[in-house]
Formats: structure tokens, sequence, C-alpha cells
């Protein structure tokens, strides 16, 4: 109701509106894809409408998005992910004239950790103080900040995806940047009683993709989850990872004794390599 009848409110400062209808999960629900399918039908002359997405795939393309289609543009901008990021900072090297041994490229990879803009950026620096020359790992090393920025959720996506290195990186990163374990922690144990139930339904031979969508794990964040579950296909693994995640999060409270950036740390590359697994606390 709220975004028609912002449709139809007119417009007090301007002779054009944009509004931007924000769908976290690419799905607008019945009533909001009608509205939708309605204004394509007939839109309002003074009104922009942007929608934006942070999910899409395939399951997403009802009615509404193919009348958005009829009459807007539809554009899908995927992201980059971190194997393809190397190759992408390479390109945009070469657009701005530049060239760099594969060890340089990768070492601006790992300082920028995804963060496309902090690379773009880098690069335009790059242009300005490296022109004409082939930048080596020292020179990139030289010129180039870390850039990275760590959060929760590109972490666990590493510890799922099993890369125990980059695990190790993003800890370093989230407690140099003064990060406390006790604001990982329920994002953590959230993921893994998740993955705890996937593990159950994979092992009775259940409709696995199914019960992934039914938990809100889309398309785009699936690969993780299965890769995890292919290193760790046993449920009772995964229980065992949110019984140590529990206890982590009770160092992190002084209700346990014990490190809990060192628990933290073992338990991560656990789920990041099954060979890690000896490294917690209880056999």
């Amino acid at each position: 109701n709220q975004v028609e009848a912002s449709f139809n409110a007119p417009s007090l400062f301007s002779p054009r509106r944009l509004m931007e209808l924000r769908l976290p999960s690419g799905k607008p629900g019945k009533e909001g894809a009608e509205v939708i399918s309605q204004f394509c039908a007939n839109p309002a002359p003074d009104v922009i409408l942007l929608i934006t997405c942070n999910e899409w795939s395939k399951a997403h393309q009802g009615k509404w998005a193919e009348a958005v289609n009829r009459v807007g543009v539809l554009s899908v901008a995927w992201a980059i992910k971190p194997h393809e990021l190397p190759d992408w900072i390479e390109r945009r090297l070469r657009s701005k004239g530049l060239r760099a041994e594969p060890a340089a490229v990768q070492r601006l990879a790992e300082r920028v950790e995804g963060n496309l803009l902090a690379a773009a950026q880098e690069i335009d620096k790059l242009a300005l103080l490296a022109a004409g020359q082939t930048l080596d790992v020292d020179t990139m090393e030289s010129l180039v900040a870390d850039a990275a920025r760590y959060d929760v959720f590109r972490l666990l996506e590493a510890t799922f995806s099993g890369q125990p290195v980059a695990v190790l990186r993003m800890l370093a990163g989230l407690r140099g940047e003064g990060e406390a374990v006790a604001a990982l922690t329920p994002m953590v144990i959230r993921e893994l009683l998740s993955t705890a139930g996937l593990a159950r339904v994979q092992a009775r031979g259940g409709n696995l993709a199914a019960e992934m969508k039914s938990r809100g794990i889309w398309e785009s964040r699936q690969a993780p989850f299965k890769r995890a579950l292919q290193r760790h296909p046993e449920p009772k693994r995964w229980e065992r990872f949110v019984a140590e995640a529990g206890l982590v999060d009770r160092m992190a409270k002084g209700r346990a004794d014990g490190d809990p950036w060192l628990g933290l740390e073992r338990l991560l590359l656990a789920v990041a390599e099954a060979r890690a697994v000896r490294l917690l606390a209880r056999a």
C-alpha cells in the first residue's frame, strides 16, 4: 500500500521523481508483484522506478520481472568471485596501459580482498606512479596500500569454501581492526546450525537443493555450503562444530576459560580443512 501510494503522490519539488524499491531476497511477494505489474502496465510519466535485488536467479524471474523488462531495462551485475578477481585486475591494468607479473597481480588481489572500488583506485594510482613499468611483486608491495576490509560474511564464505589461508588472514584482519569475538559468534553459530540441518537432510537422502532454498540459501550462495558438506558429510561432525562455537561464545563472554580468538581460529580452520579437525579441544 505504501509503494502504491508513493506512485500516486505528487512531487513537491521536481517534475520527475526517482523511486527505489529494494528487494533483498529478489522476491516482492504476491501483493508486491501485483503492484509492480500494475505500475508497468501504465507507468506514471513523472516516476522513474529503480528496483534493486541482492539475490537473482531464474527462480526470481516471475511475471512481475517480465513486466519490468517489457517497459524498462533488466540488468544483472554478478559479483566477482574470489578466483575471478586476478583476471579482473589484469584487464583493468591493461586498460590503463599497465603491465604486471602474475605474482604482482595476485598480490594486489590479496590486498584488496574483493573490494573492487579499492582495486580500481589503486590501479588509477599505479597508472600515475608506475607508467611504462612492468610491475613486479616488490613494486606492487611498495605502491599499494592494504585496502582489505574484512567482515564475518566473507570470513564464513572463505571458511565454507575451504580456504584456510584466507581464513587466517581475515581473522588477523578482524582482530587488527578491533572486532570482538562476541560480535562474530552469533553469525558463525547460525551458519553452523543451518549446515548441520543440511547435513542431516543429505545423510537421509533428502532434497538438499529444496532444503537450502527453504533456509534462504539461494543459488548464488550454495556453492560454499556444498563444498563444506563434501568435506564433512557426517551430521555429527557439524553438531560438534556447533558445540565448539558455543564454547567459543562462552569464552568471549567470560563464561568459560580459554582464548576466544584461538578457539575461533581452530574452529574455522577445522571447518575449512578436514585435517584440521584434530586442532579442536575435544577429541
